[in-house]
């Protein structure tokens, strides 16, 4: 059963993410880099973990140099040395383009874009490192050393790949005419490039967990404070798995029944009563909060 939500049955896809306790931490990061551990055990302690799970996580990451910690247990505050919440949160302007493309306001023109690259064995790890990067920023392989998007993503790799010292080595173009044996549909040729039944169940969880969140925000009864935390650390937990992956097609070469959509918009809707104040009154002034504030309603600057 789940500590939020015990009438879910075990197993229910919407409470299918174990989340890392690092990743509690780094979620529950405030405005001004601190963490309270009272309010840190206290959310743990609901998602089901331990205090010496956290105590030792505490120890690894101040030992790591990310984190000052002042005072002792529950009493204690954790200091971030850096900005720590882009290790569970995906870039804000990954996440902005997404909810762009769900308003219609970043429509396919029809281009394919292909990077290809023979980075020589010698340079093996940079070679592995612009793969890498390719597929972060959503490239499927077509073949050896050759990469493709439907996103204009050039600048991205070309500044990459100068960083790495293989600039010389990657070449950029497009083309409206893909063919990848005899698939020339675009929705065709998506589907063979990437998996997407993988990320539609992902952002079908998604929805699942959302939805069941956002009914209990908008019709209680109402979660404590600390349960309110704890909801927004699961969802931006589920989130980040959902978008992860995601390479952010366009909704011309996607299914029509396509979940993403729906998923970010239930997230969005329920980010939105996160935000409001709780039972006490208070609001939760998390970083995760001003990262997501503009990216969530793009649409709002039109």
């Amino acid at each position: 059963m789940n500590a939020l939500n015990p009438a879910s049955p075990a197993g229910d896809p919407a409470d299918a993410t174990e989340i890392p306790t690092r990743l509690l931490v780094h979620a529950l990061v405030r405005a001004d880099g601190t963490v309270d551990a009272d309010q840190l055990y206290t959310v743990a302690a609901l998602l089901g973990m331990t205090d010496q799970q956290v105590r030792l996580c505490v120890r690894r990451l101040v030992g790591e140099g990310r984190f000052i910690q002042e005072g002792r247990g529950r009493k204690a505050t954790l200091r971030a040395v850096a900005d720590v919440t882009g290790s569970l949160a995906p870039d804000a302007a990954y996440v902005r383009h997404a909810y762009r493309q769900d308003a219609g306001l970043a429509p396919w023109d029809g281009t394919w874009h292909l990077y290809a690259f023979a980075v020589p064995e010698a340079l093996r790890t940079a070679r592995d490192a612009l793969r890498e990067h390719l597929l972060h920023l959503g490239a499927a392989p077509v073949q050896s050393g050759l990469y493709v998007t439907a996103n204009p993503v050039a600048e991205l790799v070309r500044a990459f790949a100068a960083r790495l010292g293989v600039l010389d080595t990657l070449t950029c173009l497009t083309t409206t005419d893909l063919r990848i044996g005899n698939t020339t549909e675009p929705r065709e040729l998506a589907a063979t490039l990437w998996p997407l039944e993988d990320i539609a169940a992902r952002h079908t969880r998604l929805a699942a967990f959302a939805e069941t969140r956002l009914d209990r925000l908008a019709h209680g009864p109402q979660p404590s404070d600390p349960e309110r935390l704890t909801i927004t650390v699961e969802l931006a937990a589920r989130f980040t798995t959902a978008m992860t992956p995601d390479p952010l097609l366009p909704p011309e070469l996607l299914p029509p029944t396509w979940p993403g959509r729906r998923a970010r918009r239930l997230t969005a809707d329920c980010w939105s009563r996160l935000r409001t104040p709780g039972p006490a009154g208070r609001t939760a002034d998390l970083r995760l909060f001003a990262l997501y504030a503009d990216a969530l309603h793009p649409a709002d600057d039109v």
